[in-house]
């Protein structure tokens, strides 16, 4: 840790340190709170967003801003999507072709429907239709990186010194939309249309709430890290492969993959070191998933710089607020009834809600809290990181440019 110019920058290792205590910090706050633990909203977003808040009155009393070395958030990130493509079986996936088609065609519609209520409404702000276009799918369905990647483009494009910063305060404030609309929907769904999970199912991420103790062994952890090194690192061979070939992917989508070619080509039975079976939906991986998208969340949340934002806050604000009611009744009216009005519809629609707004792990925390309360859903879990990890980003990569050309 040090401190140069009024900037007070925190190394990797208290940046995970500080993460861990705002995990246990916002679970804590779950605890205590009713609204938080009855909606179902993620314990890393209520202890991220508080101390966000409280770093902003730091900066506002003493003017230090904090930064972050988040270089270990970002390998927390890897882990998590590859153990959920160890869980993930092919039989579950092909089952549910055609819940993935249907997601995936409102999602592409969704995001023409965004980019459209951004320029509508910044229009009627008297912003640059550009503007709009940043606080639509540019950093919405985006994200931050997204947002990072196309603003200096768009900035330079249409002379907009701010790009960057439209971009960012977007995805941010999108973020903690996101991170809050996943539980209530599902809780509004599953209550409304008397909905339950199939009994027995095992959680993806984290253990359920009602569930027994789980025992779980220093050999079964080990066995469990040791499977996900392997995927990772053949991951990252994948993810060179694909770059090679002009394709750039985000390294946790190829270690998903991974995980999903290794878990359903190699059988069950076949020998391994550690004398066990693959830990496919085993409850170490469970675990782990559930640790690693905890800190993730809690470290995302706990560095944004507030402050930068608040110049931006009015427009954005109005527009988010449009988009943030679109994304409901788009969750409500389309996804849940063409998904079948069924439990893992509501799921989806609780992933779908990290969607719209947020990021491919607000997605995943939406349905980890909603799955920890109310039951599992394998194939929401599939479905989802799918469409928002690896689909989204392509069909992205050509809206955009489209819309750059309209405005």
């Amino acid at each position: 840790m040090n401190f140069v110019d009024g900037v007070l920058h925190i190394e990797s290792f208290l940046a995970i340190t500080l993460g861990i205590i705002v995990l246990f910090l916002g679970r804590r706050l779950t605890q205590m709170s009713y609204w938080l633990k009855e909606f179902s909203i993620p314990e890393p977003v209520s202890g991220g967003i508080l101390v966000s808040i409280l770093f902003a009155i730091l900066h506002y009393v003493t003017q230090i801003d904090v930064s972050f070395d988040l270089a270990t958030r970002d390998l927390l990130l890897v882990y998590f999507f590859t153990t959920i493509g160890i869980n993930a079986s092919l039989r579950d996936l092909f089952k549910g072709g055609k819940p993935l088609i249907i997601l995936l065609t409102i999602t592409i519609g969704y995001m023409f429907i965004q980019n459209l209520t951004g320029i509508g409404f910044a229009l009627m702000l008297d912003q640059p239709a550009v503007f709009g276009l940043l606080s639509g799918s540019v950093s919405l369905i985006g994200g931050h990186g997204t947002a990072i990647a196309w603003a200096p483009k768009i900035g330079e494009q249409f002379d907009l010194n701010t790009a960057m910063e439209i971009g960012i305060a977007s995805a941010t404030f999108g973020l903690i939309l996101a991170s809050l609309m996943g539980g209530p929907i599902a809780k509004y769904l599953i209550n409304k249309h008397n909905l339950k999970a199939d009994e027995g199912e095992k959680v993806d991420v984290g253990i359920q709430q009602d569930s027994k103790q789980t025992r779980i062994t220093s050999y079964d952890f080990l066995d469990a890290m040791l499977a996900i090194h392997i995927c990772i690192i053949l991951g990252a061979i994948l993810n060179e492969v694909v770059s090679g070939l002009g394709l750039d992917l985000p390294l946790f989508v190829s270690c998903l993959f991974a995980g999903i070619l290794i878990s359903n080509l190699i059988p069950a039975s076949y020998p391994r070191l550690t004398g066990t079976r693959w830990p496919a939906r085993k409850p170490a991986v469970a675990l782990i998933a559930d640790m690693a998208l905890g800190a993730f969340l809690s470290m995302s949340l706990m560095s944004m710089q507030l402050w930068a934002l608040v110049d931006l806050a009015g427009p954005i604000f109005i527009i988010l607020a449009a988009q943030f009611f679109i994304a409901i009744c788009i969750a409500i009216f389309v996804v849940f009834p063409l998904m079948g009005k069924t439990y893992d519809a509501a799921v989806v629609c609780a992933g779908f809600g990290g969607i719209s707004l947020g990021s491919t792990p607000t997605a995943m925390a939406n349905m980890s809290a909603v799955a920890q309360k109310y039951g599992n859903s394998h194939q929401a879990f599939i479905i989802v990181p799918l469409v928002c990890a690896f689909f989204i980003d392509l069909a992205n990569a050509l809206i955009i440019p489209y819309f750059i050309k309209m405005v």
